[in-house]
């Protein structure tokens, strides 16, 4: 179970930041992003550090609110959010062909949500690579509750410079995580090297797509919202990704995104419009209670100062998904099943 109290969520604020030095965390974090005048080259140059403080700023109000799997997830009608997001795990899973004592790398895994689920789904072994150390802890702390602590574990990296040998695992995935990688290439680079001859990677990537016009500025604002929001050095489009894909010497078996054929919109649990009881916390009404409960648990000095900021620049980050949704102009779900060659020559 993913911790739910207010308490958790006001004690997990800052992750391994030093209370007292959370809001000079957010203050260092926020000016890396043009919505507050940073500049793409400094988010780039400076990745890890910027990556590590935004997860240790949001990663307890991603659990608060949507629970052990930070991802979307293509939807069908009736079918619950939580229902969705397992699915999506299982078909990513089912893509990959895994098979039963497979070693799997799950990399950019958060707490490791999705890395249990296909574990326990596909009876395999499966890695973690997170270079937070805060989400690592919570991770082996979810993984020994889900009794998977035999068969899943955690590697603190960074995912453009894994400390694996070469040909290591079976498969490889990533879910929403190398869009923080601060060249694409590079990042492929690596996966293509520890992945064994013959296999495959999967992935959903956040990307724009062909509907995104650089030259409007309605889209450049949405853009920098979702980079804001979601500690991104820059969003790549789907066509730069699958471009990266060929360049780091993947064979591509398809590739598609997932968000047009979606029943019900990706971006639904965030739409102020909508109102769900089983995702609650997303609503508009449950975002004004969490701002709130911040708010007072800042002020009585259980949260640290800084919290509410954070908590502001996750709204702004969903009000920018929301409309990149909306218009088309983003997605987060371009999925791509990729194959490394069994030699160079294939």
């Amino acid at each position: 179970m993913s911790k739910t109290g207010a308490f958790d969520l006001a004690s997990g604020v800052g992750g391994k930041i030093e209370k007292d030095d959370v809001l000079s965390a957010v203050d260092k974090y926020e000016k890396y992003h043009v919505y507050y005048g940073g500049e793409e080259q400094g988010r780039k140059s400076n990745y890890t550090d910027m990556v590590n403080k935004y997860y240790d700023l949001v990663t307890s109000f991603y659990e608060f609110g949507w629970g052990e799997s930070f991802h979307f997830a293509h939807r069908w009608n009736g079918e619950s959010l939580r229902e969705s997001i397992k699915r999506h795990e299982h078909f990513l899973a089912l893509q990959l062909e895994l098979k039963p004592g497979q070693k799997v790398l799950d990399v950019g895994c958060g707490i490791g949500g999705p890395l249990r689920e296909i574990s326990r789904f596909s009876s395999t072994s499966v890695t973690g690579l997170n270079n937070n150390e805060y989400q690592i802890t919570r991770g082996k702390e979810l993984n020994r509750i889900a009794g998977v602590d035999k068969t899943c574990n955690f590697i603190k990296a960074d995912f453009m410079k894994m400390p694996m040998p070469d040909n290591s695992f079976d498969a490889v995935y990533a879910i929403e995580a190398t869009c923080h990688a601060p060249d694409a290439v590079g990042c492929y680079k690596e996966i293509y090297r520890v992945l064994k001859p013959g296999q495959h990677f999967a992935a959903y990537e956040w990307c724009m797509t062909d509907a995104f016009d650089p030259d409007n500025q309605d889209h450049q604002k949405i853009k920098s919202e979702i980079e804001l929001g979601d500690g991104l050095p820059d969003i790549r489009s789907t066509r730069q990704c699958l471009d990266a894909l060929k360049k780091a010497g993947f064979e591509v078996i398809w590739e598609r995104d997932l968000a047009p054929d979606s029943p019900v919109p990706w971006y639904l649990p965030l739409d102020t419009n909508h109102f769900s009881f089983s995702s609650f916390r997303l609503t508009s009404v449950g975002r004004f209670f969490t701002r709130n409960l911040v708010k007072s648990l800042e002020y009585v000095g259980l949260a640290p100062k800084g919290s509410l900021r954070v908590q502001s620049f996750l709204e702004k980050a969903a009000e920018g998904l929301v409309e990149g949704g909306r218009r088309e102009i983003f997605t987060p779900m371009y999925f791509f099943v990729a194959r490394k060659p069994l030699s160079p020559s294939e």
